[in-house]
């Protein structure tokens, strides 16, 4: 996998301008990272798309884009890179035979799910997702990709929350992050 290029200033201010924080949602304590004004601005919009798919280089047979939001996000990825795509869900959500992994977050337990044949030994599989907190929900789907053979070759994160320290359970993976808040 290439590195990808650095962030422009000026595409950085532009994502950060589009994201609002929603204060004690979906509990109190929480901060919510709400992106829906960025998915409404064609242009932001566009811009984190580019920037994602820059994650995978030309290395990508598969984008998996992570319950729900990290589905608005992958499959524009995978379009731009000629790339299958393949939805992780939550327990209980995909309609065919499954394997899955549980896993901690920052306020509870949660169970992720991806069909049995949704990758092929050695295919090179790039995961996205908007936020990257405590790492739970990323490390789980690392541990589903490579249970099947395939190869995770980067994962591209719209907004990583450091202070959560997510990262920390994803040493054995190449994690770019498009914003640090």
């Amino acid at each position: 996998m290439t590195t990808p290029p650095a962030i422009a200033d000026s595409d950085r201010d532009l994502l950060l301008s589009r994201i609002r924080d929603v204060p004690d949602w979906p509990e109190p304590g929480v901060v919510f990272k709400d992106i829906t004004p960025l998915l409404r601005d064609p242009a932001a919009f566009d811009t984190m798309t580019e920037l994602l798919g820059a994650v995978g280089g030309d290395d990508v047979d598969v984008v998996v884009g992570i319950e729900a939001r990290g589905f608005i996000l992958g499959a524009p990825v995978a379009h731009r890179l000629g790339a299958g795509f393949v939805p992780v869900r939550k327990q209980g959500k995909l309609p065919w035979q499954t394997t899955a992994a549980s896993y901690s977050l920052e306020y509870g337990e949660a169970t992720i799910e991806v069909h049995v044949d949704a990758f092929q030994p050695g295919e090179r599989v790039l995961i996205v997702d908007d936020v990257l907190a405590t790492g739970g929900t990323v490390r789980a789907t690392v541990d589903l990709v490579r249970g099947a053979g395939a190869h995770v070759i980067g994962v591209g994160i719209l907004m990583e929350l450091g202070f959560l320290n997510g990262r920390d359970k994803l040493a054995d993976v190449n994690v770019h992050s498009l914003l640090l808040v």
